[in-house]
């Protein structure tokens, strides 16, 4: 019988700090402006209700936090947003079929559309 392998204490310890650090947020907006990181309020975790907003949230949260739709409505309209879903199905790969891809676009031009047409 081989002797079980120990982890060192550093990784002991890191492991016992993952939960606390996972937890921790930061605001994009400190990292974007390369200056020291700042505690956020809180990171947004769900969108405005709507149908369509859970698969909304299930396919964009497997590549990016939700945080980016609403920072990035103000300058969205419905071609924009659609041009964004193609881009994140041909470019990155995103698992999104085209009839998803209608629900999510038809959810984001409802709900997170600030530029006008």
């Amino acid at each position: 019988m081989q002797p079980r392998a120990r982890l060192p204490a550093v990784a002991v310890a890191a492991l016992a700090l993952a939960p606390a650090l996972a937890a921790t947020t930061f605001s994009a907006a400190s990292r974007a402006a390369g200056g020291p990181p700042r505690a956020a309020a809180a990171e947004v975790t769900a969108l405005r209700d709507g149908e369509g907003r859970d698969l909304t949230v299930g396919q964009c949260m497997i590549c990016h936090s939700v945080e980016y739709i609403p920072a990035n409505a103000p300058a969205m309209d419905r071609a924009a947003w659609q041009k964004t879903i193609q881009k994140m199905k041909d470019r990155f790969g995103a698992p999104i079929t085209d009839g998803d891809a209608k629900q999510i676009l038809d959810y984001l031009s409802a709900n997170y559309s600030g530029k006008s047409s």
